[in-house]
């Protein structure tokens, strides 16, 4: 069974078993979390979408804080002496879907 399941205003397409790095979810290691917010789902040949979708994702937190690659923005004007530079890391969490029910 395949789902596309929307988690902190962004769509992941999902599977039993999937691992993936989603937005920092609350929550501590080995916590399960279950996303009701299902677009679509899909088993076999028969495709749910929209208002008719009445499933749930349910998953596992493995790691409740990565931290993405570092990002710097960096502005400069030339010849006036003005520099800045800002810099931020993404975080993210990882879960395991153990089922789509």
């Amino acid at each position: 069974m395949l789902a596309i399941v929307k988690i902190a205003g962004q769509q992941f397409k999902v599977k039993a078993g999937d691992s993936l790095y989603v937005p920092h979810i609350a929550g501590k290691t080995g916590d399960s979390v279950e996303f009701s917010e299902v677009l679509l789902t899909s088993n076999g040949n028969q495709v749910t979408g929209g208002a008719d979708v009445k499933a749930t994702v349910k998953a596992e937190i493995l790691n409740e804080l990565v931290k993405g690659e570092k990002v710097i923005a960096f502005k400069m004007k030339r010849r006036k002496g003005f520099r800045k530079k800002h810099g931020h890391r993404t975080q993210y969490t990882h879960i395991k879907v153990t089922e789509i029910a």
